[in-house]
């Protein structure tokens, strides 16, 4: 699995919204923003994680810092999950995880002490210059977007 260092250049991504809308890297230049990965929809971990996201959005965006979601689950899974949780942040659909192998985000991973290949629950900041500012892999999806936004806040 490659990691991407803090100083390389965020790979590129176009990736459809809930609105199948395509989001690109380049939309947000000259921008800082949070990008992260995660397994699924509605799960316990996950819906945790967007929730808390979704809660300290008011933090981020005091900072303007936008948050986006990104995950293997299609547009009609994603219009489902924001509705339900009234999350007010653009969840991408990378089926065919993509963009996630490109930043370390899938591949092997150990599960329940088994070696298995899936998500690997990920976050980046992307700075104004298209650089990884920082880089977390692996993380427990509850206190993650406080720890976020506390790293944003300096």
């Amino acid at each position: 699995m490659a990691r991407l260092d803090i100083g390389t250049k965020a790979p590129a991504f176009s990736l459809p919204n809930q609105g199948g809308r395509p989001i690109s890297l380049k939309e947000f230049a000259r921008e800082r923003f949070v990008l992260y990965f995660y397994p699924a929809d509605d799960t316990p971990g996950c819906t945790k994680e967007a929730c808390q996201f979704n809660d300290g959005l008011a933090g981020f965006r005091k900072l303007s810092v936008k948050v986006i979601g990104v995950s293997p689950d299609g547009a009609e899974k994603h219009v489902a999950f924001r509705t339900k949780y009234g999350l007010k942040f653009d969840l991408l659909s990378d089926p065919e995880k993509k963009v996630m192998a490109k930043y370390g985000a899938y591949g092997e991973k150990m599960m329940y002490g088994k070696k298995v290949t899936g998500v690997i629950r990920s976050t980046f900041v992307i700075g104004p210059t298209g650089r990884i500012e920082q880089a977390w892999y692996g993380v427990r999806a509850d206190g993650h977007a406080a720890k976020v936004l506390s790293s944003l806040e300096g």
